[in-house]
């Protein structure tokens, strides 16, 4: 489910739920868990990685569908104790986006510091990134959409949330939602140099000045916003419930 991988003092948390690395309640809680107790392992950066051709697919649809009320909030609350802890990390958080990652997998990647993505392997099918969720009829919580603006601004923040749109990897990169690209099979390794030039810094330096300029978006957790029982308004409501079981029938025939 989460494969730990130690490349001297930097952590890889890799994703490993076949077939999609789809987050349900336990790959959350065990992410979570994960990179809170990253720096009691001596850890001092941390690579977030998935499979090749393949991210995450984001929440698992139609495991959460079976989840009463009471259950889908400890999931969702945990889900959103991941994004701030992400954004607070106290070591710096690289994602190395093996693929696809649509809506939660790339929701992960707005709160790391940086992302190296995969070039897509051809034009005709190219891997994508973007958050999708009013496709599938949920809102955004205002939280992922501060996170989204502070990287591409907010105007195309608002296109992009409110069509739903998905990226290739190079029109990401164009929009600055991923910093890098690497071929597929160098993404974690690119993700993993870009940790060790940071850990090649003085230390106090570095993460005094990566804690100011990341101070905005470990404050969003902060501000008031979309609240857990709004969210879970819309995740019960009928037409979000419909949209969704369209989804996991459509998942399912795959």
């Amino acid at each position: 489910m989460l494969q730990v991988h130690r490349h001297d003092r930097i952590l890889e948390l890799r994703l490993s739920r076949p077939p999609a690395n789809a987050l349900d309640e336990a790959l959350i809680a065990a992410l979570l868990e994960a990179v809170r107790t990253a720096t009691a392992d001596d850890a001092r950066a941390i690579v977030l990685s998935g499979q090749p051709g393949l991210f995450s697919a984001g929440l698992d649809v139609p495991a959460l569908l079976r989840l009463e009320r009471p259950a889908m909030r400890r999931v969702w609350e945990d889900f959103l104790a991941l994004m701030a802890a992400l954004a607070r990390s106290p070591i710096p958080v690289a994602s190395a986006i093996t693929g696809h990652s649509p809506a939660g997998g790339a929701v992960i990647a707005l709160f790391c510091d940086y992302r190296v993505m995969a070039r897509s392997a051809s034009a005709e099918k190219p891997y994508r990134i973007g958050l999708n969720e009013v496709a599938v009829g949920l809102v955004v919580p205002e939280v992922i959409a501060r996170a989204l603006a502070r990287l591409v601004g907010p105007h195309r923040a608002e296109r992009l949330l409110v069509e739903g749109r998905m990226l290739s990897a190079e029109e990401a990169l164009a929009i600055g939602l991923v910093d890098e690209l690497a071929e597929g099979e160098a993404v974690v390794e690119t993700a993993l140099a870009w940790c060790r030039r940071h850990l090649a810094l003085p230390p106090q330096a570095m993460s005094g000045t990566r804690r100011i300029a990341r101070a905005d978006l470990a404050s969003i957790f902060d501000q008031p916003g979309m609240d857990t029982e709004d969210f879970l308004d819309v995740w019960f409501s009928e037409e979000t419930q419909g949209t969704l079981r369209a989804l996991a029938e459509r998942l399912g025939k795959r």
